[in-house]
């Protein structure tokens, strides 16, 4: 089920909330917990009931495993470490089996002229989500810093939906722990508004912004040989803010439903595209990613205090387990192996980069992570070098095909009947892309506003206004970039 459609607005998400307050009201906590799980469940069902069982299976042999390591004396250390490794090996061996096993055989038939047939597997969603999320609970329980949560509070705390299909990664103390507090079970009206002002923001960029800005990328990544310079930067940049909106809306989606729930997510987007470096866009792009590679796989690495060619190899290892994380295909490798690159020679020659004014190492990042997004869209590495050709190969003119494209957009529609003239929407094009910068680097971001907000009649009228109008412009629904993840 998606965020951004007629049934989960107007039916899942008022019935699980009144479901879940109402049985609290009448002091049943427990049966309240069960019901979310069940709900959430049902959620994650929806889209795809074969893939049900592959969550369950993986909650229960997770638990099971955490369950043993809390039980288990801590002499009994080979026993242990064997439990370690063998939930280690299936969590990751379920992601590869689902996510990577076809492109594995496809990669074999290719370089090797073998005949291995392909499964055909349908990813089950938010696999890449929840076991990096069980993963982390496997490791902390391993360590002894996770106690043993009842089934139902283990349950919830996978399956939550606001977080359950692209996140954030949320760590097993940051979410349980709210859903124990007697004082968050009761309707919170502040926290109501709060976030369905924030799920109002997060709507709106996804249906109104992003959307549109698809039709542009879909374009563009479908007839890259012949386009035009002009319209080879069009698709670069707006599939560069097409992801941007998509990921930030889901998150503000997100973060609204939960607040509904009385519940704070951790923050996981926090306006990367003001980053003045590559660190520091890794500080504010899909934080709770970058928290659990930190944490799970550099740190056990040895970090930053090894040698120096060592903490650049560890650097290069997390950003390639990034890239294979987020996709399948060369192409998410090439983009991993790209930021590491980054990384690692930020950190060698940090001192003078440091010194380089702001507007340089800004616009020098931003340049970097369009042209990284060309390899994380593009279906093949020949694309994404052909795309980036295009840049230079001249010409200011649109094709029809974009073109007709273009005018049925109702923003653009509207804009180009006042506007007649030639180049109009080239014109407008540039406007959109520059309208679009503006508001990721000058506008605040809406865990900001949601910090300050309060329950003025401003806010209450752009609450109504931007869901009147997402709702109204939901005549296709469309999933999320990050679905396929």
């Amino acid at each position: 089920m998606l965020f951004n459609s007629y049934i989960f607005i107007f039916v899942f998400l008022p019935i699980t909330l009144i479901g879940y307050f109402a049985l609290n009201h009448f002091h049943q906590n427990k049966i309240a917990k069960v019901w979310l799980v069940i709900c959430s469940l049902f959620f994650y069902a929806y889209y795809n009931v074969a893939y049900l069982w592959v969550i369950l299976a993986s909650m229960v042999v997770n638990y099971v495993l955490c369950y043993a390591f809390n039980k288990l004396n801590k002499s009994k250390t080979g026993l242990r470490r064997f439990l370690f490794v063998l939930g280690s090996f299936i969590n990751i061996g379920a992601l590869f089996f689902y996510k990577y096993l076809d492109f594995i055989l496809e990669t074999a038939n290719n370089f090797f002229n073998t005949d291995f047939v392909y499964l055909n597997l349908v990813l089950p969603l938010g696999i890449s989500f929840f076991t990096f999320q069980q993963i982390a609970y496997l490791v902390d329980s391993y360590k002894g810093k996770a106690p043993v949560y009842s089934v139902v509070d283990y349950a919830l705390f996978v399956t939550f939906f606001p977080q359950l299909i692209q996140g954030p990664i949320v760590l097993h103390n940051e979410i349980i722990l709210q859903f124990q507090d007697e004082g968050k079970r009761k309707f919170n009206t502040d926290n109501f508004a709060k976030g369905l002002y924030a799920f109002s923001l997060g709507l709106a960029k996804k249906v109104i912004i992003a959307d549109n800005l698809g039709k542009i990328t879909t374009f563009g990544y479908g007839n890259i040989s012949s386009l035009s310079s002009f319209e080879a930067v069009m698709t670069i940049l707006a599939y560069t803010f097409q992801l941007y909106f998509d990921f930030s809306g889901y998150c503000d989606m997100a973060n609204g439903i939960s607040y509904m729930f009385n519940i704070e997510l951790p923050i996981n987007f926090n306006s990367p595209y003001k980053a003045r470096n590559i660190s520091d866009f890794w500080k504010r792009w899909h934080m709770t990613l970058t928290r659990f590679l930190t944490n799970y796989i550099y740190f056990p690495l040895g970090g930053s205090r090894c040698s120096t060619f060592r903490t650049c190899l560890n650097v290069m290892i997390v950003f390639l387990v990034s890239g294979i994380w987020h996709g399948v295909g060369f192409t998410f490798i090439v983009w991993g192996l790209m930021h590491g690159v980054a990384m690692v020679l930020y950190r060698l020659l940090k001192k003078w980069i440091d010194k380089v004014p702001y507007a340089v190492t800004w616009l020098l990042t931003f340049i970097f992570i369009n042209l990284t997004w060309v390899f994380f869209r593009a279906l093949t590495i020949s694309d994404a070098g052909l795309l980036i050709s295009r840049v230079f190969s001249g010409g200011f003119q649109l094709q029809e095909e974009l073109v007709d494209t273009l005018i049925h957009t109702v923003p653009i529609h509207v804009v180009k009947n006042i506007f007649e003239f030639d180049g109009a929407l080239n014109v407008i094009l540039i406007a959109i892309m520059i309208g679009a910068t503006i508001i990721c680097l000058c506008t605040k971001n809406v865990q900001e506003r949601v910090k300050q907000f309060c329950p003025k009649i401003i806010n209450l009228l752009t609450t109504v206004f931007l869901l009147i109008w997402s709702i109204l412009s939901l005549s296709g629904v469309s999933t999320f970039l990050y679905f396929n993840f």
